[in-house]
């Protein structure tokens, strides 16, 4: 017999982790299903060494600490996690039973924190950039490029967040973009004028060259002008953002605004018992953070306990009074 949860969270980042942490305080039995081969979403896998700005009561922490703290908060609870598996459909009824490209799971209630989806980096085009192993999409750890040339593609938060950070370590740090204007917030932008990293704009990249696997220079041509630049590296990070894919989302039976599920206040879907929190979800005035994520577990947690058990009160207890 399939067992049944109470609540099963799909999506392991770091919305999802926190709404599984908040609903074993509610005592619920809880299953996290997740795509990826390991949890955290896109902090811990695209920039897990990036310093990230808005987390109440955190001035600072990169996001391998975030996933580190949801992780620790969440470990003294028996939590039921499913890796590797992607969602593909939802069937209803008192015990809705989802089913993966894995397996079949029964529960009472589900809370959907899928984020944007399955992901992966927008590549580098240009003709054998994937054949060099110091052209890289993320940071593993970045002490490794201390003392080095480091070279960045892109002009939204993380390209200039990971200029900045570079500039602290590494031997010169630049960075192209192939519009005059960042993308990213202003105060990180004012931030990068002021330092000494290194801004070539608007060029767009044309060509690697490089031997023994290793790429050592990249030519740029300038937009709306004749312009060439070559630039020297070490190590060449691409940072211009990511492709997402929401899979079989269309057929699951929920309303949806573009590719995001329609909720109302109490974070509910079109679907009995389908809860949707974080970046995938959608409503008017709605902002994508992960600060509103978190915010949005709670409620969706306390409504999916009043689903289960029309007895149990949508405002619990404070935490500090558990």
């Amino acid at each position: 017999m399939t067992e049944i949860y109470d609540i099963t969270i799909i999506g392991g980042g770091p919305v999802g982790l926190f709404a599984a942490f908040y609903a074993h305080l509610r005592q619920a039995k809880v299953k996290v299903i997740d795509s990826l081969p390991q949890l955290g979403g896109q902090p811990a896998i695209l920039y897990p060494e990036k310093s990230i700005l808005d987390i109440p009561a955190f001035p600072s922490l990169t996001g391998q600490e975030l996933t580190d703290n949801l992780l620790a908060q969440l470990a003294p609870f028996d939590t039921t996690i499913c890796l590797n598996e992607t969602l593909t459909a939802i069937q209803p009824g008192e015990v809705i039973t989802l089913t993966t490209n894995k397996d079949t799971h029964q529960t009472k209630s589900v809370i959907i924190a899928m984020g944007g989806g399955a992901f992966k980096p927008r590549p580098l085009e240009i003709d054998g950039a994937d054949s060099y192993e110091n052209v890289h999409y993320h940071v593993s750890n970045i002490l490794q490029y201390a003392d080095k040339d480091v070279l960045v593609l892109g002009g939204g938060d993380s390209a200039v967040d990971w200029s900045l950070a570079f500039e602290k370590i590494a031997k010169t740090t630049s960075i192209v973009h192939r519009r005059d204007n960042f993308r990213a917030l202003e105060h990180s932008v004012e931030d990068l004028k002021k330092s000494s990293v290194a801004i070539h704009t608007p060029y767009v990249p044309k060509e690697l060259s490089g031997e023994n696997g290793r790429a050592a220079a990249i030519r740029f041509d300038k937009v709306k002008s004749e312009d060439q630049l070559t630039l020297n590296f070490d190590h060449l990070f691409v940072n211009y953002g990511f492709k997402s894919s929401v899979g079989t989302l269309k057929e699951w039976g929920l309303d949806l605004h573009r590719h995001r599920i329609v909720v109302n206040t109490k974070q509910e879907t079109s679907q009995a018992g389908v809860y949707a929190i974080g970046d995938c979800c959608y409503y008017e005035g709605k902002v994508d953070l992960i600060a509103t994520g978190f915010g949005e577990a709670p409620t969706a947690v306390n409504n999916a306990m009043n689903y289960i058990n029309p007895n149990e009160k949508v405002q619990p207890k404070h935490s500090t009074s558990l």
